[in-house]
């Protein structure tokens, strides 16, 4: 029997994993399968451009691993049991059990409500691509003048806002967050952040702790009220429940504990990726949720485990980061210099500049997935028998 490999999730961490894997071992020595809800490979960084009106190319994960000898399987985890080693599917069949002998758990992540009354209700979010559907959907409906509110000062709710501010210029789009809107950027990069606000409108709300969302606004902590016949919930991600119901060590988010390698502390057949893990990351502290993090995450996974299993040595090393790259609308972004432990830097690149520079980063990271067998060392190896804990390998 060959070494069967399941990766759960094929975002950008779980559709990396697998075309790594396939690249480095020999495909008659394991069966690399990839588990997905939907058929196609997702552009999660892009997904505010299609709540706002564009469309994205379609990227079918069929014909993504056509040739790899990747397995693709279109179905809904609903549960892992890390002890005996299988996987509860969902699909078109209806519920059936896959089995491994080696898991990548790269689940990803939702949008998190905080408990927030009103959002589930009322609230739209850019988390998945059904839900960028259904605001592209509402903002269609609203009339000339109609009030957005974009809940959440980060990254994506500054994408977002800027984005729906720039199809829909109709339309009256604020943002509000708790602490400030891209507080944590440089002085350059915020000065910059306010012009281009300002250029397309955008009404910003700093320090206002939402504590209530209705169908035509929110209510604030202070009492007080924003006009929003829609809102965008951006305030936040949480991993789904699945991991934190096994045997799994897990952390208070839920997530995953995974050592450098991002193989679990507590079960050495399972890796995590992608928001679904914890991992130390440069200076010791934990990597953040974000496509930046995903990606090489899932190098360090495909690269550790082609190792374990063919007897190589283990690469080892903590993850670092370079910049945080904003896009504001398809004409403008900011491009913010940080340290390998993410701290920013005064260097800035902003404007149109910083736009090419976003975009030649998101289209990179599509096409490394979408030819995910390419621009890699092309000597796939044999598995060995180890000693390994908890793997259990073909001996050629």
């Amino acid at each position: 029997m060959n070494h069967r490999i399941v990766v759960l999730g094929a975002g950008y961490a779980g559709a990396t994993v697998a075309g790594r894997l396939a690249r480095r071992l020999h495909r008659d020595e394991v069966e690399i399968t990839v588990v997905n809800g939907d058929p196609e490979f997702v552009e999660r960084v892009r997904l505010h451009q299609l709540a706002s009106g564009q469309d994205l190319p379609r990227r079918p994960l069929h014909d993504l691993y056509a040739g790899t000898g990747v397995r693709v399987r279109q179905a809904w985890v609903t549960a892992v049991d890390a002890d005996r080693r299988t996987v509860a599917l969902t699909g078109e069949q209806g519920a059936e059990t896959l089995g491994y002998e080696t898991l990548v758990y790269a689940l990803g992540s939702t949008a998190a409500d905080h408990g927030v009354p009103g959002v589930a209700e009322h609230a739209h979010n850019v988390a998945g691509k059904q839900d960028a559907l259904r605001l592209r959907a509402r903002l269609g409906e609203l009339e000339p003048g109609g009030t957005v509110l974009v809940a959440g000062g980060g990254l994506t709710g500054i994408e977002a806002a800027a984005e729906i501010a720039e199809a829909h210029p109709g339309l009256k789009v604020a943002i509000a967050a708790r602490g400030g809107v891209g507080d944590w950027l440089s002085d350059k990069a915020q000065r910059h952040l306010r012009v281009v606000f300002d250029r397309l409108g955008i009404t910003v709300h700093e320090r206002a702790d939402i504590t209530r969302v209705e169908a035509d606004r929110v209510v604030t902590a202070a009492s007080g009220e924003i006009p929003a016949r829609v809102t965008v919930w951006t305030a936040g991600f949480s991993v789904h429940p699945i991991a934190a119901a096994t045997t799994l060590e897990v952390s208070g988010t839920g997530q995953i504990v995974v050592d450098r390698t991002m193989r679990s502390v507590s079960h050495p057949d399972v890796y995590a990726v992608g928001d679904a893990a914890l991992a130390e990351g440069q200076g010791g502290k934990p990597l953040r949720m974000s496509c930046a993090t995903a990606t090489p995450m899932a190098w360090q996974a495909a690269d550790a485990l082609a190792a374990r299993l063919t007897g190589r040595e283990v690469p080892e090393s903590a993850i670092g980061y370079s910049v945080q790259c904003i896009s504001l609308g398809r004409r403008d972004g900011i491009l913010q210099r940080v340290t390998p432990d993410d701290q920013v830097t005064s260097t800035v690149v902003a404007g149109r500049t910083g736009a090419r520079i976003k975009e030649f980063i998101c289209a990179g990271a599509a096409w490394s997935v979408a030819h995910p067998t390419l621009l890699l060392p092309g000597r796939r190896r044999h598995l060995v028998a180890t000693a390994g804990a908890g793997d259990r390998l073909v001996t050629r």
